[in-house]
């Protein structure tokens, strides 16, 4: 899948954008599910807001148990200062997370696509599991902000392996959420940890003082639809919030070593039906099309 050059371009960069991975027919596939969970669930379920700048504050059973679940999460913009939505409850979504790749039928036959395990292995990933996927909105005009952040702060794993497969399924663009990234900032340290503190919440554990850089020293990747963007876990990455009229949908899988130890303190845990799968094993889908 991958070329020689670009497999160095990855080492060196950190990241590596792959023009024309999904083909719009699956694009529109997927966009069309997530859709469709959004108008299904985010009427009905709990308010439960996602937000990189608060996260440990705000986070609930709702998220903390979703590890294994699909579940929607609403944009901190969504609600106006009484607590009403501002938009129909479809079109305020953050995100959709965490198990989409192995719950969703659609999202299982683009997470396990053999090429994304061929690429893993060309990229230096000996067993890769499949641990966490998101369908992310960024709504057009409310879509919040991504602070700068690393991957293996969320999903931690010693030694560090976290890989991000970021996909475009919508045109990622300057005006509307594209990603920016540091390249070559995976040579620096990991700053903090995303972990449970033991008594029913979360707390950022901080490792190391270097500032992670601000908007300015990023760089943009506007990408067509149906790029796949490989970050690697350490690599500082940041999306800005959307105030265009279009919206950015993207979907987001991460994968981590099978032999790393994944530790019981990380956020995202899974219950024992539905362990990790590896990336090139193929979908055990819990319940066909199901949302549970």
């Amino acid at each position: 899948m991958l070329s020689r050059d670009q497999v160095v371009a990855y080492a060196a960069d950190g990241y590596l954008a792959l023009p024309g991975f999904l083909d719009p027919g699956t694009c529109a596939a997927l966009i069309e599910r997530a859709e469709q969970i959004a108008a299904e669930q985010a009427p009905a379920g709990p308010r439960s807001v996602f937000s990189t700048q608060a996260q440990a504050r705000r986070s609930d059973a709702w998220f903390l148990e979703s590890g294994d679940q699909v579940r929607c999460f609403f944009e901190e913009e969504a609600f106006a200062a009484d607590g009403s939505l501002q938009a129909a409850p479809a079109r305020a979504i953050n995100k959709i997370g965490h198990a989409l790749h192995d719950r969703e039928p659609v999202f299982a036959a683009a997470s396990y696509d053999p090429r994304l395990a061929e690429i893993a292995g060309q990229i230096g990933m000996r067993e890769p599991l499949a641990v966490q996927s998101m369908a992310i909105f960024k709504q057009p005009g409310i879509g919040g902000e991504v602070g700068c952040h690393q991957d293996a702060t969320f999903l931690f794993t010693a030694p560090l392996s976290v890989v991000g497969f970021w996909v475009a399924l919508e045109d990622a663009t300057r005006d509307n959420g594209c990603l920016w990234v540091a390249p070559g900032g995976q040579r620096g340290p990991l700053r903090r940890r995303f972990c449970r503190d033991g008594v029913g919440g979360v707390r950022f554990a901080e490792l190391d003082p270097t500032p992670l850089p601000g908007p300015s020293q990023l760089q943009a990747l506007p990408v067509r639809a149906g790029t796949l963007v490989l970050l690697h876990g350490l690599l500082p990455h940041w999306s800005g919030a959307n105030r265009s009229p279009r919206r950015r949908l993207a979907y987001s899988l991460h994968c981590v070593e099978a032999d790393a130890d994944y530790p019981a303190d990380n956020w995202l845990q899974r219950g024992a039906s539905l362990p990790f799968r590896r990336l090139a094993a193929g979908p055990p889908l819990a319940r066909s099309g199901a949302l549970v």
